[in-house]
């Protein structure tokens, strides 16, 4: 007799219901992955309950599927994904476009956060920590094209918050342990920001922390393919900065 670990499998249910929502932003539905595990809608369904419960899930009025809630998000995060290597394509793009003929900190600074907006399409911010006030950031066009931003209300908030430089960079700059951080909804402690997710790492120049590279997104986002391509930038940047 087959004896069921039904903690695990609680954890490969959210799993997967997070993957389904982040690919499309769509409330996940029993039905959606049943099959997946070879278990019944009824089962499932039970499964989601419990997650509804623990606060992993959540049920939008307009759907019977589930969303996840910023603990959920959380838990994903922490603890089921794993890091993934990026395609040797996408890194000999960050290594061409990071390599630019540039002479000065600024104009390095400012093209790697377009570099970081075009290959995670989402906004890419770069600041450097003796500049308290300046940042440099591309990409909050692309955060409003997505779905959950289609509010405008919610639109005029993050723009706002975007150009309070000050308020977001007291966010990207705070100190943290690891090589990288990760920020979700109600974490962010802006209410304009709850639909958001901000994943940061630092850089170094002459091998001293010298500033702090952040992805600004959906908390709907690619978190295994943002943290990894957000630490081989990092190894980018701080290799550039040496020669300038």
């Amino acid at each position: 007799m087959r004896t069921v670990d039904y903690n695990s499998r609680r954890k490969s249910v959210l799993h997967s219901a997070i993957n389904r929502y982040i690919k499309s932003a769509l409330p996940v539905a029993s039905d959606d992955i049943a099959e997946e595990f070879e278990l019944s809608s009824a089962t499932i369904r039970n499964i989601f309950s419990e997650l509804d419960q623990s606060g992993y899930l959540k049920h939008p009025y307009t759907s019977g599927g589930r969303v996840p809630t910023d603990l959920g998000y959380r838990y994903y995060v922490d603890f089921l994904i794993q890091q993934i290597d990026l395609l040797d394509d996408e890194k000999q793009r960050i290594l061409k476009d990071c390599n630019k003929k540039i002479s000065r900190l600024d104009e390095a600074l400012e093209n790697t956060s377009e570099v970081i907006s075009e290959i995670t399409h989402y906004a890419g911010i770069v600041s450097f920590l003796e500049w308290q006030d300046k940042m440099f950031y591309k990409g909050i066009g692309r955060i409003l094209d997505q779905p959950e931003f289609r509010d405008v209300d919610k639109i005029r908030l993050l723009v706002k918050l975007v150009e309070d430089k000050k308020r977001l960079l007291d966010i990207i700059n705070r100190d943290f342990s690891g090589t990288v951080k990760v920020y979700i909804g109600s974490e962010l402690g802006f209410p304009e920001m709850e639909n958001c997710s901000l994943i940061v790492a630092s850089y170094n120049m002459r091998n001293q922390p010298s500033g702090r590279l952040a992805v600004l997104g959906p908390m709907r986002m690619e978190y295994k393919h943002i943290i990894s391509t957000l630490e081989y930038v990092s190894e980018v940047l701080s290799e550039v900065l040496e020669d300038l």
